[in-house]
């Protein structure tokens, strides 16, 4: 019979050190840096400050952070994607310590400032794919005069208070604001950002008067269907949907087609006051369904099981006498979901998994000290290199 090992293999302070750089850079240490981290680790036998040192290698800038971010910015999830205003922010927030929540809601972008790129484009993604190309030596991203800190309204023409983080971005736009309803925007982030799929959260018994009139309430002739399983999910979705109802993404010809001009031309617009087509399509399919018309949304998931991702508070806020959120806007709505418990602990599965190479459920030391590391992360201001840090000590063998 296999049994399967469990975590924290004995292991001498240079394998120690050696197995911490391998995990957050990618690549071996050089043999310096090698003896630097093992000198480290007498010091300080937690691993953190020789986790800090394996940090300062680009290549946990341009590979680790780079393959960790991607599959969140395309709807196949695939790490074989190249560079983009997306990940790009991403890595950037993580370098400067930033708050990460600000990455669903923050006015902010991260661009290439190396001479020679082509110009950040709004309708193409030359800038990000001739950065990277530079690889870890001469485009090192943990090298902040080589990727640069900016505004999204500054470059994009977006206003200010319509910027949402990488919502926002044009890889998300490209990937979750095409065709559709927008619907693939909230669903993807619910996904990237708190890892839970709409699957895990339906609740059919909250009040379903923000469900859209594209969605049929006798799917198949059976209104059963509806009752029992569309409900639970729309009834929320929807009521945060107007959030995303000024967004769209324009585009000439289509991505299906390799012979169009899809890939050069497909930028994120934004129609201040005015609820985009595509909100009022099928409208046949129920009249007597919510018609959209400007942008304000609400959350029922505060309240039944869904209250279990941990909603919190934040800066202005506002609520209905039920307790159920109430705003305008994606900038507002990246605020409510970045301030749940659920959002932290994601992030820190996350990280976990990439740096451990193994779920963080599977085993009760684990468990406990991802639950060190969520309370830790969030009272020490959103810290994603803390982060890494953190689980790298952990996963460093004893």
């Amino acid at each position: 019979m296999l049994l399967m090992a469990a975590p924290g293999l004995q292991a001498d302070a240079r394998s120690q050190a050696k197995r911490i750089h391998d995990r957050l850079a990618g690549v071996p240490p050089t043999p310096a840096v090698l003896d630097e981290m093992e000198a480290l680790l007498g010091s300080d036998p937690s691993g953190k400050t020789a986790a800090e040192k394996a940090m300062e290698d680009p290549n946990f800038y341009n590979v680790t952070l780079k393959n960790w971010v991607t599959p969140w910015t395309n709807e196949e999830q695939t790490v074989f994607a190249p560079l983009n205003d997306f990940s790009a922010t991403v890595i950037g927030l993580i370098r400067d310590d930033d708050d990460f929540r600000k990455v669903l809601y923050d006015d902010v972008i991260y661009t290439g400032a190396v001479s020679g790129l082509p110009a950040f484009s709004t309708s193409n993604n030359a800038h990000y794919e001739a950065l990277e190309a530079l690889g870890p030596q001469n485009g090192n991203l943990g090298d902040p005069s080589v990727l640069v800190r900016g505004s999204q309204s500054a470059v994009t023409g977006l206003q200010s208070d319509a910027t949402a983080g990488v919502m926002t971005s044009r890889a998300a736009a490209r990937a979750f604001f095409y065709k559709g309803t927008n619907r693939a925007m909230f669903r993807f982030t619910m996904l990237n950002f708190l890892c839970t799929d709409m699957e895990q959260i339906k609740d059919n018994s909250r009040v379903p008067d923000y469900v859209r009139r594209d969605v049929a309430r006798s799917p198949g002739g059976d209104s059963r269907i509806y009752l029992n399983a569309c409900v639970g999910c729309h009834a929320g979705m929807d009521g945060m949907g107007g959030a995303m109802a000024y967004y769209d993404l324009a585009h000439d010809g289509d991505k299906e087609d390799a012979t169009s001009n899809f890939e050069n031309s497909a930028r994120l617009t934004y129609s201040d006051g005015q609820v985009i087509p595509k909100y009022l399509q099928n409208e046949n399919n129920f009249k007597p369904g919510f018609v959209p018309t400007d942008d304000s949304w609400i959350n029922y998931w505060r309240n039944g099981p869904n209250a279990l991702l941990g909603w919190n508070d934040w800066p202005g806020i506002q609520k209905d006498e039920k307790g159920n959120t109430i705003g305008h806007g994606l900038k507002q709505l990246g605020m409510e979901l970045a301030w749940t418990d659920a959002f932290a602990q994601c992030q820190v599965k996350k990280a976990f998994k990439a740096v451990c190479l193994r779920d963080p459920d599977d085993y009760a030391a684990d468990r406990s000290a991802v639950e060190t590391i969520v309370t830790d992360f969030k009272n020490g201001g959103y810290k994603m290199k803390q982060v890494f840090r953190d689980v790298a000590a952990v996963c460093k063998g004893n």
